[in-house]
């Protein structure tokens, strides 16, 4: 797949833990407890601008741009842009084969497919659509048949030399909070993960998902396999060739 960007116009609890590095076990980040002043400032954050002041936004936030990504402002007080999110996933998601009109294709094809890492997606959204509308429109770019409710959209937050996560409520409006923090994505930018639950809830995916995963786990088993035999082999030659020299029967 290539970065790009999809275009989507117009169509209170929360979780906060310190960044950390996350194949298929891979260890998740660990929740951290925030203040009550923390939360205090994320809930002040959440007020939403007059007219006039997503006018003078929009026009301060244009100007910082430099990617030439800049935000629309409509008669109608909505505005439209663009917000980049990182995919940090923990598993691999189940993709739907294409569909061709020209070819007989199983339209039940699927397949689970582990995407790259920090890969970075570009959506052009509305002011006017919510985090649930996000993720949805993030899912079936890349065609995946996983429930969104899987999948949470978390704000990663620079804050007196300190980087946090935050995770945002569904119904949250991304596009306001890229407006108010800015065009700088060292300041803020947007990342989309699994839900944060410290243990693999099996009993969310279908039968279908779990097969993949036992024949991504068997493909696994026997790459390390492969390898350990290798590597014993070639460790068993060179302790034949040692004794060699030093030892001779008779």
């Amino acid at each position: 797949m290539s970065s790009g960007y999809s275009s989507w116009e117009e169509s209170e609890s929360e979780e906060f833990f310190f960044t950390a590095r996350t194949s298929f076990f891979r260890s998740c980040p660990a929740k951290a407890k925030p203040s009550l002043q923390d939360v205090q400032k994320e809930r002040e954050a959440h007020n939403y601008l007059t007219k006039e002041a997503i006018k003078e936004k929009v026009q301060t936030y244009n100007s910082d741009v430099t990617d030439k990504l800049k935000m629309t402002l409509h008669s109608s007080g909505v505005y439209t842009g663009f917000i980049k999110v990182q995919m940090e996933l923990c598993r691999p998601i189940t993709v739907r084969a294409p569909v061709n009109p020209g070819k007989h294709v199983n339209n039940n094809s699927e397949t689970a497919f582990s995407l790259p890492n920090g890969y970075t997606n570009t959506l052009h959204i509305s002011s006017t659509n919510t985090v649930r509308e996000v993720i949805e429109a993030l899912l079936k770019k890349f065609m995946v048949a996983d429930n969104p409710a899987k999948f949470a959209l978390y704000k990663r937050c620079h804050k007196e030399d300190q980087v946090y996560m935050c995770k945002l409520s569904e119904i949250e409006h991304p596009l306001y909070l890229r407006l108010v923090a800015g065009p700088r994505t060292d300041m803020l930018s947007f990342v989309l993960r699994e839900h944060e639950t410290g243990e693999f809830l099996w009993e969310a995916f279908s039968v279908p998902e779990l097969q993949n995963f036992l024949r991504i786990l068997d493909k696994e088993e026997d790459e390390q396999l492969q390898i350990l035999q290798r590597r014993y082999a070639a460790y068993k030659d060179k302790l034949e060739e040692a004794l060699g020299g030093v030892w001779k029967p008779g």
